[in-house]
């Protein structure tokens, strides 16, 4: 209130909605970007960001953070630790994998990963069903509710740094698509860029998934309408990811709070779209080979 008993005008779009449009803009980014490395470094068109066990390691960290009454604050750094966690547990499982050393580290991602999310269960058996168990069941259901400006302060450094990693890295992403015998003629370390490649996309990644919950086909889906619009090389493939998934995430995100008077999950909305799209590629001659 001013002298007059007038209330003064405050920038509450700039406080309570910039950050959460600039948090739907950056995990957009990043788990299309990460979804987009890993088709790229696995050579598999159906890889995913949570391929590796990223994303069911953040939901048991954040599960758990959950069932002993933690803060906000501490479900992220939960989530986001566990997430770093699972992905390291897989890649040194497969170190030990006989064989093909690709296929053995998504194996060891699919196993991993199973563990997990039967952790993840069992904390929702135990949980209680009035308060924790409809936290983590919301939690899992992905959301950008509540975000604030410190949410985003803390999120945009480990985004940023993984973003900027798998952009200048994309020329080696490309090279990776020839194969490992054919880039290692040309001189590529094709285990040492696969590993830096895996580290920054399992960091945005768990980045994302610790501010956000688990929101799925983002990764999946993007990378491969990005294909169509632009084509397969990573130079021009990486960017346009990137601003897709932005873009993407940002309108689901809208629809989601004005669609009904109850805010959707965005996971409940990417799953809607995603499906029917990846339907749509798998039965498209040509496109899921």
């Amino acid at each position: 209130m001013n002298l007059f008993g007038q209330k003064q005008w405050r920038p509450w779009c700039l406080i309570i909605r910039l950050p959460r449009i600039l948090m739907a803009c950056i995990v957009g980014c990043c788990l299309s970007a990460a979804g987009a490395a890993y088709q790229g470094v696995f050579q598999n068109p159906m890889a995913a960001p949570d391929i590796l066990g990223a994303s069911s390691g953040a939901a048991f960290g954040a599960a758990l953070a959950i069932l002993f009454g933690a803060s906000n604050r501490i479900i992220m750094t939960s989530a986001f630790l566990l997430s770093l966690f699972t992905v390291s547990l897989v890649y040194f499982i497969s170190l030990r994998v006989k064989g093909n050393k690709v296929i053995g580290l998504i194996l060891s991602g699919i196993m991993v990963s199973s563990l997990f999310s039967a952790g993840t269960s069992f904390i929702k058996l135990v949980a209680d069903p009035t308060n924790q168990l409809p936290a983590i069941t919301y939690w899992l259901m992905g959301s950008l509710s509540g975000t604030t400006k410190n949410d985003l302060i803390i999120a945009v450094f480990p985004m940023s740094v993984g973003l900027l990693a798998l952009y200048l890295f994309r020329w080696r992403i490309n090279i990776l698509t020839l194969g490992d015998h054919e880039a290692r003629t040309i001189g590529i370390n094709t285990s040492a860029v696969r590993l830096y490649v895996i580290i920054f996309s399992t960091l945005i990644t768990a980045a994302s998934v610790s501010v956000s919950g688990m929101i799925g086909w983002v990764g999946l889906v993007i990378p491969h309408l990005s294909r169509k619009i632009i084509g397969n090389n990573y130079k021009y493939l990486m960017p346009a990811a990137m601003v897709i998934g932005a873009i993407f995430l940002l309108l689901v995100d809208n629809v989601s709070r004005n669609l009904l008077e109850v805010e959707i999950p965005l996971g409940i909305l990417t799953a809607f779209i995603g499906a029917p799209f990846f339907i749509y590629l798998i039965t498209r001659k040509g496109e899921a080979h």
